[in-house]
């Protein structure tokens, strides 16, 4: 599954084509929205941005009021796009802005081909693995709406010769100890079937005792697995590791001691997942809290030191095990291409009105209202808070401050299947400074080593 492809002469040729044919389109989309289709065309644009804003603070007023401002906020969220093609269809300009609309998906699909050439492609190195004598396998029976039930997991887990300790819904237990003990009676290797939350507390214990761990996505959103590739649709695929597997070293979050696989959340998203409803009514408990965690007297703000980069009163903060990405450069709402390059993902938002928000929905990763960073080490304070809530791979925590996130770098062996389907080509975010020093100036660029 590694492996890497260099530019070269070809690539670099290529890259250099659909850098300028990105520019040529977007060019074209200026020359259609000014010229060919006058007036028309400014209109098309001028409604597109106002829907947008418009809906944003639509938004807004929805999450952060209530009463009739949240009502007239879920009408302005609703109101505004149909508005908007009600005002296209009304006066014809559907077709100028089917026309826009296709310039510029070309222009943004040029300019992903152009950088998508131009740097290599590196996978996370995978070598073969060595079949387990003594896998043991921790599966939650209430995971994922019963996921181990329903896929056989438990059966299928015997059947390649894994022990299985199957978690008592109604008794808590603590995994770690169950995996500490697991490793103490001769386990040569450690599984969890279930969310990120207790992956994390599993993968701490094997990363300790330097031995191989098993993903099986038994979870809910299952983002970890997501991230390997694995198969979420059928979890039982996942247990193929134990017999046609192949190795991946990959970095352990770590916050304050604990470890963690996904992402680390402050602010606002910790807050809601303390409250004791939110298990129950995930949407109705934030909803209902929203108004006071935003506004009124239960905001709080945050304060970080993103490797010595001081970052003031956020309202949310999101640290997560390698950055997450997406096409359009705003972290946080994608995928993690890489899980081995040893920085954490920072993602803080602070929206403190509808024209903030307004500027987000609009500006996007661009927008002050929100920071996004790479870095080694986080630090997290709260004015006056001697501990904050915690998030932690879903998990509701209090944590004494300073909270620290750190990696560890490759400290985690993950046993995966060969054979992966959700491994993705995700296409690099749009920097189009590099796309013009592509179609102008140099085409290749140095291969990470």
């Amino acid at each position: 599954m590694g492996g890497t492809r260099g530019t070269g002469s070809d690539g670099g040729g290529a890259a250099r084509l659909c850098a300028r044919l990105a520019v040529l389109a977007a060019i074209g989309s200026l020359v259609v929205l000014v010229l060919a289709v006058g007036e028309a065309g400014l209109v098309v644009l001028a409604a597109g941005f106002l829907g947008v804003a418009v809906c944003a603070v639509g938004l807004w007023w929805f999450v952060a009021h209530r009463g009739v401002v949240r009502l007239a906020g879920a009408l302005l969220a609703a109101g505004a796009p149909a508005a908007v093609l009600v005002l296209f269809a009304y006066d014809g300009l559907w077709l100028t802005a089917l026309v826009l609309i296709l310039c510029w998906a070309v222009t943004l699909a040029c300019a992903r081909a152009a950088l998508r050439r131009s740097s290599p492609e590196r996978a996370m190195p995978a070598v073969p693995a060595v079949r387990p004598r003594r896998p043991v396998l921790i599966m939650n029976p209430k995971s994922g709406g019963g996921k181990v039930g329903r896929f056989g997991l438990v059966e299928r887990a015997r059947e390649l010769g894994a022990q299985v300790i199957l978690l008592d819904p109604s008794a808590p237990a603590d995994v770690a100890a169950l995996a500490r003990q697991a490793v103490a009676d001769g386990a040569d290797l450690l599984g969890v079937a279930g969310g990120d939350g207790t992956q994390a507390l599993a993968a701490g214990v094997a990363a300790e005792h330097g031995l191989p761990f098993l993903v099986v996505c038994a979870g809910t959103r299952n983002h970890f697995a997501m991230d390997l590739g694995l198969d979420r649709a059928d979890p039982s695929r996942c247990l193929d590791a134990l017999t046609d597997g192949e190795e991946l070293r990959i970095d352990l979050g770590d916050v304050s001691g604990r470890p963690f696989v996904n992402t680390v959340s402050f602010g606002v998203y910790a807050d809601v997942v303390q409250r004791p409803e939110y298990r129950d009514d995930k949407t109705g408990t934030a909803f209902d809290a929203m108004p006071d965690l935003l506004l009124g007297d239960g905001v709080r703000r945050l304060a970080a030191r993103i490797d010595g980069t001081p970052l003031s009163s956020q309202q949310a903060l999101l640290v997560s095990n390698n950055p997450y990405t997406s096409p359009d450069g705003l972290s946080g709402a994608g995928r993690r291409p890489r899980l081995d390059e040893n920085r954490l993902g920072v993602l803080g938002i602070r929206v403190e009105d509808a024209a903030e928000a307004a500027g987000l929905a609009v500006r996007g990763s661009q927008s002050p209202a929100l920071t996004v960073l790479s870095a080694t080490r986080v630090e997290v304070t709260a004015a006056d808070a001697e501990e904050i809530p915690v998030a932690v791979d879903g998990e509701a925590l209090r944590m004494p401050t300073p909270v620290i996130c750190t990696l560890r770098p490759g400290a985690l062996r993950v046993l995966v299947p060969r054979d992966r389907p959700g491994v993705a080509d995700i296409p690099p975010p749009v920097t189009w400074q590099r796309v013009m020093e592509l179609a102008f100036g140099r085409t290749e660029r140095a291969a990470p080593q």
